[in-house]
């Protein structure tokens, strides 16, 4: 569920178009400045509007928090959603792997100062922000489910959901280690290498458990 942000707007796609422009700008604000020291003005100025216009689409600043957060979450949901992984098998487990990992290369940016600022959050946005890295690795953990149930992966309840969590940090490694692994691999070098050892990992604990 998506937390409300106040508008004063009825057109949707207007509210879309000004929301990303506010994201664009307030991210950029946030990785220089942090949270507490950007203000509403310097983001109305960043988004390219007024500070008028800026309070028609949200309330607060902690609402532009909550929109990038969704804006991470939306754009790994909807990248999952668009191929057809409903099929149980280690190729669409791999592809929507990777299409989680090219998600936060892209958005690298919201990544960072999602977790720059948690330490500084209040105890509103928190948990909402939480609530959100709950549901992309549930996502995550949806597609590795699907396998066990076609029985391409023999895995218990506990097994899949550290699985889908390893998958998820490695994720945010990249995003946020970025600057020193681009040294030695690209994004695609990096996701084939992650998803062989986790690959491989799992097929040696079958192997092991199935002799014991």
């Amino acid at each position: 569920m998506k937390r409300p942000v106040h508008t004063s707007v009825k057109d949707t796609q207007l509210i879309e178009k000004r929301r990303a422009e506010m994201i664009r700008g307030s991210v950029q604000l946030f990785k220089q400045k942090g949270f507490h020291r950007t203000t509403t003005r310097e983001i109305a100025k960043a988004a390219g509007f007024s500070i008028g216009t800026l309070y028609e689409y949200i309330r607060t600043k902690e609402d532009v928090l909550y929109l990038v957060c969704d804006s991470i979450y939306d754009e790994v949901k909807g990248r999952i959603e668009q191929m057809d992984l409903g099929q149980g098998t280690l190729e669409n487990l791999k592809i929507g792997i990777s299409h989680y990992f090219y998600v936060i290369d892209e958005m690298q940016d919201e990544v960072q100062v999602l977790y720059q600022e948690v330490k500084s959050l209040s105890k509103d946005v928190l948990p909402y922000v939480l609530k959100k890295e709950e549901e992309m690795t549930a996502m995550i953990e949806t597609l590795i489910q699907r396998c066990v149930d076609s029985g391409v992966l023999y895995l218990s309840r506990d097994q899949v959901y550290i699985l889908a969590q390893n998958i998820f940090v490695l994720g945010q490694m990249w995003g946020l280690r970025r600057w020193m692994l681009q040294e030695n691999f690209t994004l695609q070098e990096y996701i084939t290498l992650q998803t062989d050892l986790l690959f491989k990992g799992v097929k040696g604990y079958q192997e092991k458990a199935a002799l014991s």
